[in-house]
């Protein structure tokens, strides 16, 4: 009975229904891509991170993100830390950002990263075409199949200038974006020390794989105090660094963040304005289930169930819309993203919204006399 009559309160007046599924529509749809360009933004830039198979991180001293080691490393660095106790392996990268100058004229910038793949470090992953074998010939690179347009090229076979040399595109990843807009270029390592003119024992960054039963704060430790012109993190710690360097010390993640957060305040401004509207409306009728002996909370109960009911069905039409533009943004610069976790987030965001509109509606309830039914 509690929802037959909240939803016939609710379909009344249909025009007032509508402007209240557009504003919790209008939120949802508002928090969902904010929120998504955030997660999307936070995989693009620990992607290679996330990728590297390696325990610790061995970097240039200060660096801020996976971008920004520099070339300071050498195989000194490197023969230390293969002999520091628990470690099994160590992988050199170099990544550094380069000129590429476009066959027909024009430049761009793109963070080369020069990797033994053999080493199984960082190896570029979902290739479109090619394989790991062809970016192994020589002068060969690997970009992501996106970023074509910008950089002048039309696909494997052709060729440009990257800082000191020329190369050739022999594989294509698909959906490997970068959160900077400069694309990721994959080679092998001594091809990228020479493309950037760097010393054949330059490293950015040391990928560290400990050795079975070793445990992780021991070895982190021992290297730290071994190289003590490097810093020395874990993934967790790497990966936190590179978030807050992008997304805050920037300012686009507050950015996104603070978009969600008014479009959570409006969504709750039009529901809470609707409802009470609503109940005022029939403040007559609530007055007569008084007069007939209904208890104030079940008249709570009816208003919370038009709350609920709002809720379900603009979250359901919300993350429709949602889904659609979240489809629609899959090959663009900055796709979105959106994960379980991030849809039970919003149900509950919606539901809790719709709950705190319902308590201006509660309130003028709460003040209704049962005689005035006899007014009237």
């Amino acid at each position: 009975m509690i929802l037959t009559l909240a939803l016939r309160n609710l379909v009344h007046d249909r025009i007032r229904l509508a402007v209240t599924l557009i504003g919790i529509l209008f939120s949802i749809v508002l928090v969902a891509v904010q929120l998504g360009l955030y997660l999307g933004s936070s995989r693009m830039i620990t992607a290679n991170i996330d990728r590297a198979d390696g325990d610790l991180w061995v970097t240039t001293f200060g660096a801020k993100s996976f971008e920004d080691g520099g070339v300071l490393l050498t195989d000194r660095e490197r023969h230390q830390a293969l002999a520091t106790p628990g470690v099994q392996s160590v992988v050199p990268l170099v990544v550094s950002f380069a000129e590429w100058r476009k066959p027909e004229g024009g430049s761009s910038r793109v963070v080369v990263i020069g990797s033994d793949f053999a080493d199984k470090g960082l190896v570029p992953w979902s290739l479109a075409e090619g394989t790991l074998e062809d970016i192994k010939a020589p002068d060969a690179i690997a970009v992501d199949r996106s970023y074509l347009g910008e950089l002048g090229i039309k696909g494997i076979g052709d060729t440009a200038q990257v800082q000191m040399g020329r190369v050739k595109i022999r594989a294509l990843t698909e959906g490997v974006r970068s959160f900077t807009q400069s694309p990721y270029a994959y080679t092998t390592l001594n091809r990228a020390r020479q493309l950037l003119g760097a010393p054949s024992d330059a490293i950015t960054f040391l990928l560290i794989k400990l050795a079975p039963g070793a445990k992780l704060e021991e070895v982190q430790a021992n290297l730290s105090s071994r190289l003590s012109s490097a810093d020395v993190l874990t993934r967790e710690e790497f990966r936190a660094r590179s978030l807050k360097q992008w997304l805050f010390k920037t300012g686009a993640g507050l950015a996104l963040i603070g978009g969600a957060l008014l479009g959570s305040l409006v969504g709750t401004v039009i529901v809470a304005q609707t409802l009470y509207s609503s109940t005022k409306d029939h403040i007559h009728e609530f007055a007569t289930l008084r007069a007939l002996g209904s208890t104030k909370g079940y008249i709570h109960k009816v208003i919370l169930a038009q709350a609920g009911l709002s809720a379900v069905i603009g979250y359901a039409l919300g993350m429709i819309i949602a889904l659609l533009i979240l489809y629609a943004s899959r090959n663009s610069a900055l796709p979105l993203v959106m994960t379980p976790g991030l849809a039970f987030w919003l149900f509950a965001l919606t539901v809790g919204m719709c709950a705190i509109s319902a308590l201006s509606a509660i309130v003028k309830v709460t003040k209704i006399d049962p005689a005035t039914v006899f007014s009237r």
